[in-house]
Order: structure tokens, then C-alpha cells, then sequence
């Protein structure tokens, strides 16, 4: 800050520079003696002495360029008394301004602190910058969209410290790191901990400790987290308080108390400025204080990690149990590292498979085939063979290969010798029948499970049947019973912790997916937020499956350019990585959402991407099959996608899935096509939930053409939360009170829908839920500034209502006056669409 600060204004005051530091802050006016050269061992120690001298070589100072003197002081929380008085007395006396930079603990020395009291100086606190600065900073310096996955990367690798904010967006964008594709800003790795600019930061911030200091953070770096008492032994117990006190380290509660750098790319960044030979000799001091057989989970891993890196032995065993913790952290190079070193015999299948899943964290499919290929035999006897078996087929899914692919070769193996399945075979024809949805034979084979509740599968066949179920009973418009399935696949969850599939996120999918299917929104966001605050380490891997979903809500609920805002970032992320098998499903949904919103450009690429795009999971297809069509009709208006998807209903695939049919019926209906709702009424009242009974209420409102039956219609679909309905209902009402010649209950109908497009964040065409094609598309952001700025508020007004600073608000309002076209905010009411 101060660095900024007199770089800013030495063209207009003569800059002065003191750095105070731990090693002077005994020293009386120790950092003053640059400028107190001339006096005597006598007058150096004499407070009037060292002031006078002050304002001598100020005098002089001034002389030459006859600007205003600043003194700009780092660290001032080390000044010694002495020092701090003198500093006090030029401020008080106005000899010179003095910016003072200081950590909140200690704090500044009681004469500088006693200026802000006395009312002679201004205190800034500076804090870490929250989530939302991030965005603004990011929004400024990025042309583009940064979604909110970039955003809290960043936010939670710089801990909010703006100078490792700057190094990181340096740094990333110098490695290729942080990339634009198709105009959305994506981490394409790990923001990297080895950069210059990170490197400087923390170049700078050695320069100013002492040697006791300096050692104890590259050992709290090196053995993080380690037992406070091991650092205290080593460097003292001083040292780690001052640390502490810091904020430099953190310290973890627990027997024994933990401590940890307070940034772990910071804390990598130290690693690597630490030479191999010094390394190995802080390992052989804090082993000295501690036994690394006992430590556990992160501790244990860390242990390993540096031993090897120092080039010590460590047994094949302790390297396996360390790379099976770095993979549930999802730290994947470290667990492939670790993994690859291992050669005994016995545990090398073991290893692979490990490696196996760290490379499809990563979306390596390839690599992981070919590692599980060979490993999951070795293991099929293994308490994980499940797990390995499941990972094998997702790997040769996600590139493409049919399941029948792998089931060929397994079943070489494990042919039926009898009336009784092996469970691979029985894994197999579980996943065959949920590719089909078969909701009957899926049915029935979970009913045998639940009553036998044994096998040599165990807990990983039973989540997989009760999750394939969940999905299937969903789609066959059997939602709450799917519900109901997908909890009975969570509670098989937690003796699954730490397996080499996922199937958490698996489970996840069908539980939020048949919540969706009934209608309930609020309940599918909660899981999808609850899991990703709990999981912040899997976001890397898991987040644009998250956000897809978390689109298909939003574009469920008829919040087409909220769920366009958030489906363009998920497909660039599933592009990258796609766990679960959802970029193709993905794809359609962004280009039904851009086509239904007018942007043809994005609705074009996104078309071009689904043609391209691999075989999904294949429970999408039909779905994913109907936005397509969906989305091309709203782009020509030229009846074939209309006739697409009429073709789709009759298919007998769809006829057995009422839930997804109804879906389809849906979608007809929004094109404009009256003939489905009559086929609407008979497919809802088959399915359950609360999305399929507004539909009906909507639909038998919408036949009977009351205007008051339609007026009390849509005021119960607004209450009940499906506003997009009720925005209908009140556009039909309105149009039935016109024709009824009542005038002045239309107008209310027409006001009462204009306010749930509010509520929904839409702009419509007139017609059944056909979205305008905006002529310009302004950020969240843009439209909350705009619409302070069209009340009237000034920038700083705007600025504190919505916690921003007003540089920020002066930069959106510009971007939107390109946009719009104005030039100034005058003409922005008139510019906005109606």
C-alpha cells in the first residue's frame, strides 16, 4: 500500500522512506538514522536533538524542489517509542505528512495511535477484500465473463490479500492458467504456487523478519499442518505468538493444536525457496521433536510428501496411505506422484488405481482407462473392486465407448456359472438397465436387494441400484417414490467415505434430479449449495456438473436469463471436465436457453458443440434430444423442430417415461402449440409432485377460459412459486377479460404478469413464453447500478448502497453506456427495454 501510495505522488512531494523492522525496534530512534547522520553518540539519543536534525534535512529537502515533504513508513507496528514520539511530533507540528503502514497486532506504538485519538490523523483499517470486491476487481480487469467457480478460486487462494491477488492474475494468466474460452475466463489447472510475482511477494516479506522468524515459517511451510509445541521447541514459543499475532499462521483447535501457513499457495511458495539440502535439514529437526508414524490425515500427508521430496525412504505402505489421503483432498498430482513410486507387488493394482482416479479427477479419461484396465482384475476381490469396476466403465463412457465395451470383457471373467449372478455381472446389469431406464427391472432387482440386504457387492451395488432407481422412477413420473430412492442411496453413503468412485456426487445427481422433477426448487438448491460448501476441494472436478444442474433449475423455473448466465460457464467447464457424463445434456440446455433468448451466435455454437460432443449418459438422450429440437423451432420458426419433437412424443421411449413426456408436452405448449393441452391434463395427472400439479391447474384453467378462474389461477401459482405459470395464467386472463369487453380488469392482468416478469428477471415477446431477443445484455451487476442510477442516485450514493467503492460503479456505468449506446445518464431510462 504505501508502495502504491508514494509511487502515485512522487511527481508532486518529496518522498521519504523509513522501514522500521523487529531487528531495530529495540534500537532508540533506530530507523531514523538516515536522516540524524550529523549528530553526535550524545545528541542521537536526545529527542530534541533527532528533531532538529529532522527539520533541518526537511528544510533542505524542500529547498531543492520546494514540494511538500511525506514520510512514508512500512511496518510502523515495529517502530521503537522513541521513534513513534518524534514521528508524532513532526505530524503535530506539520512539518511533513506521514502514511504509517501497520498490522493490527501489536498495532502502531501508542504516540501514532494517540494521533487518531486526539483526532490529528485518519485511521484506515484495511481488510481482506470479501467475495463480491473479487468479483468487482475481476469484472474490471477481465473483458469478459469470470463465473462464479473462477471467482471463488481466487477469492479463496489469495484469502482475500489484494497483493496476492495481483501476483496470482499475473502469474496464472503467465502460465495459461487462467484462459478465455468462448469469452468465459476458466482455471485449466491449479493456480500455481510457483510464479514470479508470488515468488516477489514473498521475497519482500522474508526481507523484513528476523532469522528466528524466517526458520519457523519455512518449518510451519515444510511440515504444515505440524503440533505447535514441535515449532515451539524448535524456534520458541515467542516466535510462534509474534506469528500468530501476525496472522502469518493459523492455528487448528484440537490435542495436540496444529499449525498451518495462513495461505497454502504462500506456504508453497516459501517450499520452493527452500533448497533440498536445507530442507532435509529442518526434516531432520522437526523429526527430532516428533514421531511422523503417528501423525494423521493432512499431517501424515505432508510428512510423506516432504521426506520424498528430500529424497528420504518411505516405505511403500506409508506412501499408499498418503496418496489415498491427497486423493480425497483432491490434491491429484500429489496422489498420482505418490502413487506412481510404489512398486510392491501387492499393492501396485492398488496404486493404479489411485492414479486412475486423480487422472479422470483431472478429465484424463484416457490415461485412467488404460491404468484401470490393467488394475481392476488384480482387484475384483478387493473390498474396492466395486468401485474400480464403476470407475473403468465411467472412464470408457466419457470417451465414447459403449458399455457393452466393458461388460464384454468382464463378463470373460466373471461368466454365471449358476442361477447366481457374480456381482460384477449384477454391477453391469444394473447400469445397463439405468442407461435404459428401465424403471420395472430396476424395480424389482433394488426390492430383492432391500430384502436380502447381502452380497458381495455391499454397500457400493446398493447405492448404485438405489440411485439408478431414484433416476428412472423421476423420469417414469414417479418423483417422491424417486426422492425416496435416492435418500435410501445417501444413507448407504458413509461407509463409502474415501472410495475411489463418486458416489456422492452421483447420489447427488439423482436426489437434486428428482427434486426438480417435483417442482421443489428451493430443496434442489440447498442440496446443491450444501454440497459445495462442504466440498470446496471437489469443485475443481465436480463444480460445472453442480452448475448445470444448478442452470436446469433456473431454466425449470422459467428464469431463462439467470440459467443462460449460469449454463454458458458449466458447458465450458464440462468441455474441460465431465465427470458425470452431462456436457452433451449440458449443451442442449445452453442452446435452448440461447436460442430462446435471441442470441443466435451462441445458440449456433452451442448447436455445432452437441453435434460434436461425445455419447453422454445415455438416461439424457431423450431429454436432451427435445431441447435441441425445442431450441432449433425457436431459432427458424419454421415448424420442423415443432414436428421433432410431436415425432419425439409418440416414440415409445417416451411413452414410458411420463415425467420426461410431460416435460415435452411442456415445451410444445411454450412453442405456441394449443393441441398439447388437452395431452398435458392427461400426462400430469399420472405424475406426481408439485411442478406436474400446477401444470394441471394451469392447463384446465387455460381450457376452461374463465378470466376469474384464470385471475385466481394464476395468484395460487404465484404463491405456490411457479411465477413463470402464473405469468401465463394472468397473459391469458388477460386476453379473456379483453375480449369479454372488461377493460379494466385486462389492464390489471397485464400489470399483475409485467410483475412476475419482474420477479422472474425476464423480457418477453408476446406469446407463450418466447423471450425477447434483448438488443443488449447487461450483468447483474449493470442492471442493479442502472436502476440506483435511474432513481437518481449519485455514483457515491449508488456506491454505499450496494457496498462497492465508486470507481467500480463510475466503471459499470461506462461499460453500460456502450452497451446502450448513451452518453450519459440522462438518456438511460429512455435507452433501457421496456
Amino acid at each position: 500500500m504505501t508502495d502504491a501510495v508514494t509511487e502515485r505522488l512522487a511527481g508532486s512531494m518529496n518522498i521519504l522512506r523509513i522501514h522500521a523492522s523487529s531487528a531495530l525496534a529495540g534500537v532508540p530512534f533506530g530507523v531514523l538514522t538516515p536522516y540524524t547522520g550529523e549528530l553526535t553518540a550524545e545528541e542521537s539519543v536526545s529527542p530534541v536533538a533527532v528533531l532538529r536534525s529532522m527539520w533541518s534535512y526537511f528544510e533542505k529537502l524542500k529547498g531543492g524542489k520546494g514540494a511538500a515533504v511525506l514520510l512514508a513508513v512500512d511496518d510502523a507496528h515495529h517502530l521503537d517509542d522513541a521513534s513513534a514520539g518524534v514521528l508524532a511530533e513532526v505530524i503535530s507540528a506539520g512539518w511533513a505528512t506521514v502514511i504509517a503502514a501497520a498490522r493490527p497486532r501489536p498495532g502502531l506504538p501508542q504516540p501514532l495511535d494517540q494521533l487518531w485519538y486526539d483526532g490529528l490523523a485518519e485511521r484506515v483499517d484495511l481488510r481482506p477484500l470479501n467475495r463480491e470486491q473479487i468479483e468487482d476487481v475481476l469484472a474490471h480487469v477481465l473483458d469478459g465473463t469470470v463465473p462464479g467457480a473462477t471467482v471463488d478460486a481466487i477469492w479463496n487462494a489469495s484469502g482475500g490479500n489484494p497483493r496476492m491477488l495481483d501476483a496470482l492474475l499475473h502469474d496464472s494468466a503467465e502460465a495459461g492458467v487462467l484462459a478465455k474460452r468462448n469469452g468465459i475466463w476458466m482455471l485449466l489447472a491449479p493456480l500455481p504456487s510457483d510464479g514470479a510475482r508470488l515468488a516477489g511477494v514473498v521475497a519482500k516479506d522474508h526481507l523484513r523478519r528476523g532469522p528466528e522468524e524466517l526458520e519457523a515459517l519455512k518449518l510451519i511451510a515444510l511440515a504444515g499442518p505440524v503440533g505447535r509445541k514441535v515449532i515451539e521447541d524448535i524456534s520458541g514459543a515467542a516466535v510462534v505468538r509474534s506469528l500468530l499475532d501476525q496472522q502469518m499462521i493459523v492455528e487448528a483447535p484440537g490435542i495436540p493444536s496444529e499449525l498451518s501457513m495462513w495461505n497454502g499457495l504462500f506456504a508453497g511458495a516459501i517450499r520452493n525457496t527452500v533448497s533440498v539440502s536445507r530442507s532435509l535439514q529442518l526434516l531432520e529437526k522437526v523429526n527430532a521433536h516428533q514421531n511422523p508414524a503417528l501423525l494423521q490425515g493432512e499431517g501424515r500427508l505432508r510428512s510423506v510428501e516432504w521426506a520424498l521430496e528430500c529424497g528420504v525412504r518411505v516405505s511403500d505402505e506409508e506412501m499408499l496411505a498418503a496418496a489415498k489421503e491427497a486423493l480425497l483432498r483432491f490434491h491429484n498430482h500429489g496422489a498420482r506422484s505418490i502413487a506412481a513410486r510404489i512398486h510392491h507387488p501387492p499393492l501396485v493394482p492398488l496404486a493404479q488405481a489411485i492414479q486412475a482416479r486423480a487422472l479422470y479427477n483431472e478429465g484424463a479419461y484416457s490415461e485412467a482407462a488404460a491404468l484401470l484396465d490393467a488394475c481392476w482384475l488384480p482387484l475384483a476381490q478387493d473390498t474396492d473392486g466395486p468401485a474400480v469396476l464403476l470407475l473403468r466403465v465411467s472412464a470408457h463412457q466419457a470417451l465414447g465407448h459403449p458399455l457393452g465395451v466393458v461388460a464384454e470383457d468382464v463378463e470373460k471373467h466373471f461368466a454365471s456359472s449358476g442361477s447366481e449372478r457374480s456381482w460384477q455381472e449384477e454391477l453391469l446389469h444394473l447400469l445397463q438397465l439405468g442407461a435404459e431406464v428401465n424403471v420395472q427391472a430396476l424395480n424389482d432387482v433394488v426390492n430383492d436387494m432391500r430384502r436380502r440386504r447381502t452380497g458381495s457387492g455391499g454397500e457400493p451395488l446398493r447405492a448404485l441400484a438405489e440411485g439408478l432407481l431414484a433416476h428412472a422412477l423421476a423420469s417414469a413420473g414417479r418423483p417422491v417414490q424417486g426422492l425416496e430412492a435416492a435418500l435410501l442411496a445417501a444413507s448407504e453413503l458413509p461407509p463409502l467415505e474415501g472410495s475411489l468412485f463418486f458416489f456422492p456426487e452421483f447420489v447427488l445427481g439423482r436426489l437434486v434430479s428428482a427434486y426438480l422433477a417435483m417442482g421443489e426448487w428451493e430443496s434442489a438448491e440447498r442440496e446443491i449449495n450444501h454440497y459445495a460448501a462442504g466440498n470446496p476441494a471437489a469443485a475443481a472436478t465436480f463444480n460445472g456438473s453442480l452448475q448445470l444442474l444448478h442452470g436446469y433449475s433456473l431454466l425449470r423455473q422459467g428464469r431463462m436469463e439467470r440459467a443462460y448466465q449460469v449454463l454458458l460457464p458449466a458447458v465450458e467447464a464440462l468441455r474441460r471436465n465431465d465427470p458425470l457424463q452431462l456436457y452433451r445434456f449440458g449443451t442442449a440446455l445452453g442452446f435452448y436457453a440461447a436460442a430462446r433468448l435471441g442470441d443466435t451466435e451462441q445458440a449456433k455454437r452451442l448447436e455445432q458443440d452437441h453435434k460434436d460432443a461425445g455419447a453422454g449418459w445415455p438416461a439424457h438422450d431423450l431429454l436432451a434430444e427435445a431441447y435441441v429440437a425445442a431450441a432449433a423451432e425457436y431459432l427458424a420458426r419454421d415448424g420442423k423442430g415443432l414436428a421433432a419433437l410431436q415425432t419425439l412424443m409418440t416414440t415409445t421411449e417416451a411413452s414410458a417415461r411420463t415425467g420426461n413426456l410431460l416435460e415435452v408436452f411442456a415445451m410444445c405448449w411454450d412453442l405456441g402449440d394449443p393441441s398439447v393441452v388437452p395431452m398435458v391434463q392427461a400426462a400430469a395427472r399420472g405424475v406426481e409432485g408439485r411442478w406436474a400439479e400446477a401444470l394441471l391447474t394451469l392447463a384446465t384453467a387455460w381450457e376452461d377460459a374463465d378470466g376469474d378462474a384464470l385471475m385466481a389461477t394464476a395468484a395460487s401459482l404465484e404463491e405456490a412459486g411457479f411465477v413463470n405459470m402464473a405469468r401465463e395464467a394472468y397473459a391469458r386472463a388477460s386476453t379473456v377479460l379483453e375480449q369479454a369487453g372488461e377493460r379494466r380488469r385486462s389492464r390489471q392482468a397485464v400489470a399483475q404478469r409485467e410483475k412476475c416478469d419482474h420477479e422472474l428477471g425476464e423480457r418477453f415477446r408476446e406469446g407463450r413464453f418466447i423471450a425477447a431477443a434483448p438488443a443488449v445484455r447487461l450483468t447483474r451487476r449493470e442492471q442493479d447500478i442502472v436502476e440506483l442510477a435511474v432513481q437518481g442516485l449519485t455514483d457515491r450514493e449508488i456506491a454505499q448502497r450496494l457496498m462497492v467503492s465508486v470507481r467500480t460503479v463510475e466503471g459499470h456505468l461506462y461499460r453500460t453506456y456502450v452497451k446502450l449506446g448513451v452518453r450519459s445518464r440522462d438518456e438511460l431510462e429512455s435507452a433501457l427495454p421496456k
